[in-house]
């Protein structure tokens, strides 16, 4: 393929925007590749700058679990948009989705907009301290939720430990409350418990580990988390921004059966446009000003575009056949991994729903330590391939790949196809 419109806005990029992209792994450094611009998308297939067709399965990473320019939602978004684009006062929309939202989730009598991931974790943190009166929080190592300061941090020696700072800018005294330990690993949580559970706000895990690539809980992990976070008056936290309405429509926690006290969530429930929330138990909830105590605010928080997005996509997903998705995307899946096998490649799969992610290692992922141990340089030329022959992969062996209701067998078989030609 000729990427050379894509090169040259990339070097154009460069010169306005450090390194040429608004979020890091958007600039394929990972798979030492420039970047494709892209034009448009539509369904299941993303068209780049250089004219360029792509089978996508990085759905904008995450949002876009209907497939791209869904037409209702269209219709929805252009409606409120021909009103306006933002009041800075309250709107029937914001009433709308929160109830929906509530009504989908199982522990969620109460829902804040704001607009990001991020922000909803940031301002759940800051909910769960002043609820419980404690200040630190645990949290996975490998786990992502946001770039909010005390949840960059990097694991220091041993099994569950204090952190370091994971980045230049974040002092030691913002992280020196933040815990880490091992995903699925509950005896690691009821050590740091056990050691610092007078202290613990809450544990913040993403019940489907997403940001190492995608990990499954164990059997009774979640639920051990749930009866540790009680036994020692901590809140426990689902980040379900890449989970909520994609595992299930009542999210992780209702497909587990395992109910946080607060749950993050983004993406899905904007329609692809910018959006964040956080709720959770009334009692909670109730702390967040006006209402209480805990100052949260947001200028574009509540957005009548994204409302009007996530209300319509919400609307189809509670009809929608998960069940029938999540058996065709295992059955691609499965069908992938045995091409690969049959050119001697060691493979570990994990899958749930509408999400996949393809370890090249032959050893079983549990954790980040597992995932570490898997290929990056076999992902690298995988990705590469693939790109040249019209499949579109996240550039980073350690993300989750991302099905649509859009994506049709003849999408799944062209991939099929194309993965038979893969040289290594």
């Amino acid at each position: 393929m000729n990427f050379e419109k894509s090169k040259q806005l990339f070097e154009r990029a460069c010169k306005t925007i450090p390194g040429g992209v608004n979020s890091p792994v958007r600039a394929c450094r990972n798979v030492h590749c420039d970047p494709v611009f892209i034009a448009s998308a539509k369904g299941s297939h993303i068209f780049g700058a250089d004219g360029t067709e792509f089978i996508d399965f990085i759905g904008s990473w995450g949002p876009m679990l209907l497939g791209h320019a869904h037409e209702e939602v269209e219709e929805a978004v252009i409606e409120a948009l021909k009103k306006g684009t933002s009041y800075g006062a309250p709107t029937e929309s914001e009433v709308l989705l929160a109830e929906k939202v509530c009504e989908a989730l199982p522990s969620c009598d109460m829902v804040r907009m704001v607009n990001s991931g991020t922000e909803a974790t940031m301002s759940a943190l800051r909910l769960a301290r002043a609820v419980t009166g404690k200040n630190k929080l645990v949290k996975i190592i490998g786990g992502y939720h946001g770039h909010g300061d005390a949840f960059l941090a990097s694991a220091g020696s041993g099994l569950a430990t204090f952190s370091i700072p994971g980045t230049p800018g974040v002092p030691q005294s913002t992280v020196q409350d933040t815990l880490l330990v091992p995903y699925n690993d509950l005896e690691a949580a009821k050590e740091i418990f056990a050691k610092h559970g007078d202290d613990i706000a809450a544990f913040f895990v993403e019940p489907c580990a997403g940001n190492m690539g995608l990990v499954l809980p164990v059997a009774g992990y979640l639920q051990g988390l749930r009866e540790l976070c009680t036994k020692y008056g901590a809140l426990l936290v689902f980040d379900e921004v890449i989970t909520g309405f994609r595992v299930s429509y009542q999210g992780a926690q209702g497909r587990f059966g395992v109910m946080p006290d607060l749950t993050t969530m983004g993406k899905i429930i904007g329609g692809g446009l910018p959006v964040g929330a956080y709720g959770g138990k009334a009692e909670y909830m109730q702390r967040i000003a006006p209402a209480g105590d805990v100052y949260q605010a947001g200028t574009l928080s509540g957005n009548p575009l994204a409302m009007a997005a996530g209300l319509a996509t919400l609307n189809i997903l509670e009809k929608a056949d998960y069940a029938g998705l999540e058996q065709r995307v295992l059955s691609f899946v499965k069908e992938l991994v045995s091409v690969l096998e049959s050119k001697g490649l060691p493979v570990q799969y994990q899958h749930i729903a509408s999400m996949f992610t393809l370890f090249f290692t032959d050893k079983p992922v549990h954790n980040f330590a597992d995932v570490e141990k898997a290929s990056t340089s076999i992902f690298e030329s995988y990705y590469k391939q693939m790109r040249e022959m019209g499949i579109f992969l996240s550039p980073s062996a350690f993300e989750t790949a991302m099905v649509s209701f859009a994506h049709t067998d003849d999408d799944f078989n062209k991939t099929l196809d194309a993965a038979k030609k893969l040289k290594f």
